[in-house]
């Protein structure tokens, strides 16, 4: 089998190939002439404005030292990883903060884009916070970001159909099967399409049993048991009857519209749907509850799978310092709250959990806060993306899991992926 070639061969290949645009956006990230300085952040595309707000008021708060530039990237978080991927390869020096997903900080550090936070900058950006998203842009010991937001998923279900939660994948089977029987709405909507999204639900079923993807040292696969388990949930749902005819397609989004048009009574699923069933079902919104993500095993309580948004400076910015003073106050408490109240994204910092503007409109921040402080990081490896496309790949669709031939498979992709080897899937 031809060899791929490595990480750091291609980031080196795109950055001779993407030079030229590296020297078309070389003004980008300057004021004029006695003006302040523009400092270009580049982030997920937020349409409930609450990050342009935050780059409004942190430029008014900077004393005309600098403004803030909100660049919206893909909607798709590949597409997003793409374009960032592109810009650093070629040593943009127009980009002055970035926002990741909380899976790409390593591969970023470990090439060498995005600036080290030390010493007193290291302590305001991570004081208060989550320590799971801490951890989450830290990379080999190092702190290379500072959490943005974070996010988490809970059981979302109807108590007029469900009054009492289940604790277990094996009592929300068993509930949707008694359901069915009378004929009410009993599906449990999951992201089941090949994707980022497949990979943390299996990651979450994973760590919920006592495992974990890699090693500690992020050198080698781990799976095992915890794993063959995990795959035996996702193939369990997908041939019963909760799962949703779309399960090998479903993401986010068309779960939280399938619970919404009545057909479901079980959703895992991020809080953006908690607003969203208040505008759109109020005859069911009154019904809508949540609970904590069910567990694997009895004894052993759910390890949800964290995400969210981690800010970097980029290693090529010109004005490192004021970007650093800058990221600090995109991430203050004040831009946290708009974000979580309009944006509909938890909070990275813990004492927002007990603010009451948050939880008159996350009563449910109890449990989430919760989710998060037993959260479970996905590997944190410089090969993420080739080890995450190795999961979705093999479980999908899944229905057709074998688990323990697949984990068996899914080992040796796995490995080859961390030695850049083989063809992805």
């Amino acid at each position: 089998m031809p060899r791929v070639p490595s990480l750091r061969s291609r980031w080196m290949s795109a950055a001779a190939g993407l030079a030229v645009v590296a020297s078309a956006l070389a003004g980008c990230g300057s004021g004029g002439q006695g003006g302040p300085v523009t400092l270009n952040w580049y982030n997920f595309p937020d349409d409930s404005g609450a990050l342009q707000q935050a780059a409004d008021r942190c430029g008014q708060r900077s004393g005309g030292r600098y403004t803030i530039r909100y660049n919206k990237l893909p909607r798709g978080a590949d597409g997003q990883r793409q374009q960032l991927v592109r810009r650093m390869a070629a040593h943009d020096t127009g980009v002055d903060i970035l926002g990741l997903d909380v899976t790409w900080p390593a591969e970023f550090a470990e090439a060498g884009w995005i600036r080290e936070w030390a010493g007193e900058a290291r302590e305001r950006g991570t004081a208060d916070t989550l320590d799971a998203a801490v951890r989450t842009a830290t990379w080999r010991g190092r702190l290379y970001a500072v959490p943005y937001n974070s996010n988490t998923q809970l059981l979302w279900y109807r108590d007029d159909l469900v009054k009492t939660p289940p604790r277990t994948w094996a009592e929300m089977l068993a509930a949707a099967e008694d359901l069915a029987r009378a004929g009410k709405p009993h599906r449990v909507e999951i992201q089941g399409a090949q994707y980022e999204g497949l990979t943390v639900w299996f990651n979450t079923l994973v760590t919920s049993a006592g495992g974990s993807i890699l090693t500690p040292d992020a050198q080698a696969p781990s799976l095992g048991a915890p794993a063959v388990a995990a795959a035996t949930v996702m193939r369990d749902l997908a041939r019963s009857v909760a799962a949703d005819p779309s399960l090998p397609n479903q993401m986010e989004d068309q779960n939280r519209l399938a619970m919404e048009s009545g057909t479901a009574a079980f959703e895992l699923n991020y809080p953006f749907v908690y607003p969203s069933m208040k505008a759109n079902r109020p005859e069911l919104f009154p019904h809508f509850r949540w609970a904590p993500y069910p567990a694997v095993t009895p004894d052993r309580p759910a390890s949800v799978t964290i995400g969210g948004i981690d800010l970097a400076v980029g290693a090529y910015s010109r004005h490192a310092e004021l970007a650093f003073e800058a990221t600090l106050c995109l991430r203050d408490r004040d831009n946290q709250l708009t974000n979580a109240l309009e944006g509909g994204l938890p909070p990275s910092l813990r004492s927002l959990y007990q603010a009451a503007e948050l939880t008159r409109s996350y009563p449910f921040a109890a449990e989430v806060l919760a989710a998060l402080d037993s959260a479970g990081l996905r590997p944190q490896t410089p090969a993420y993306q080739n080890v995450s496309i190795a999961v979705s790949h093999t479980l999908s669709p899944p229905a057709d899991i074998r688990p323990e031939n697949d984990v068996a498979d899914l080992r040796g992709q796995i490995q080859d992926a961390l030695g850049s080897k083989g063809l992805i899937p």
